[in-house]
């Protein structure tokens, strides 16, 4: 099969590889595609403590496809299934994934893609929000996770201000729902709008999207008194400093709203699945590019870059 190794950092390479065999617990795939998520970002730019060459397919884990085969102690699952799972190496034309990490895809999603490992997390950290009708809800960077955020929070009856640097990110979160939009360009500026907006009130649920210190500073700054901070941004630079004095004072929640658990990631996943299926949840729009195997380093560039008109992207295997 054909799998994309990173060699070193910033450089990619396509081998030709023996395709893996389904372990007896194991289901072997037949991908059509992959997300192509943040996370990928450290290892590709060059980090001290990663090790290249990586192996075949890895850091590829937003995966769909169909199952080819299914090792002997599997159930549930039967070659020809189409479904999602998170996998560790599918940047590549087949991967393997354990039976409690994916999800059957219904016959009326045949055609669409699905990475369901982020589609998943926007479900669960939705769920850890607590929102409900009526809530005012600040979301504060608006990618392709803040965007599918911005409209289970509309779904639910929510109020949502959509905060944001890019401004075609905060046209996507007006056509998601969002009731108003602020450009994040200016810290007290945001606060000045959003204390407008409220009737000085603040908003009962913020939700820092972004992963950096300026945006989690702000997401504090613009949550009421006894209201919940859910941290959603992948924070993957290092330490953080908080103003405790604000939180404390203000009495605030703080939901690090990141899971390990797997069983709570295949609910995500599964809830996922429903949300779309039903319409709640209508992420087609927010796949801005498309790549094919082959140009995986120019989906990674992009995804790094995050040009204007970019949300996410997607590697294609044909």
């Amino acid at each position: 099969m054909r799998a994309a190794v990173i060699a070193a950092p910033r450089h990619v390479e396509i081998r030709k590889v023996q395709t893996p065999v389904a372990a007896e617990g194991q289901v072997l795939v037949r991908l059509e595609g992959c997300g192509v998520c943040a996370s990928n970002i450290p290892p590709w730019e060059g980090k001290p403590w990663f090790n290249y060459p990586m192996p075949p397919g890895a850091l590829g884990h937003e995966s769909w496809g169909r199952v080819e085969a299914v090792g002997a102690a599997v159930t549930g699952f039967t070659p020809g299934d189409r479904i999602a799972m998170i996998s560790d190496h599918a940047y590549a034309e087949y991967d393997l994934c354990e039976p409690s990490a994916a999800v059957k895809l219904p016959r009326e999603l045949n055609g669409e893609p699905f990475p369901a490992e982020p589609l998943g997390c926007a479900m669960n950290i939705f769920k850890r929000a607590k929102i409900a009708k009526n809530h005012t809800v600040a979301i504060v960077g608006i990618g392709f996770l803040g965007a599918l955020l911005t409209q289970l929070a509309t779904a639910a009856g929510a109020r949502v201000i959509a905060i944001s640097r890019r401004g075609f990110a905060l046209q996507f979160a007006r056509k998601m729902g969002a009731a108003d939009t602020i450009a994040m360009n200016d810290h007290g500026s945001v606060i000045a709008k959003v204390k407008q907006l409220t009737e000085e009130k603040f908003c009962d649920v913020v939700i820092e999207a972004v992963g950096k210190q300026s945006p989690l500073d702000l997401s504090a700054e613009l949550t009421r008194e006894r209201g919940r901070l859910v941290i959603a941004g992948y924070h993957q630079d290092g330490p953080r400093q908080v103003n405790m004095q604000l939180w404390n004072w203000r009495g605030l929640d703080v939901i690090n709203a990141h899971e390990r658990d797997p069983a709570i990631y295949l609910q995500g996943m599964q809830a996922a699945v429903s949300a779309v299926e039903s319409g709640m949840l209508t992420p087609r729009a927010l796949y801005t590019h498309t790549f094919p195997l082959e140009q995986l380093g120019e989906a990674l560039e992009m995804s790094a870059a995050r040009p204007d008109g970019f949300m996410k992207a997607l590697v294609l295997m044909s």
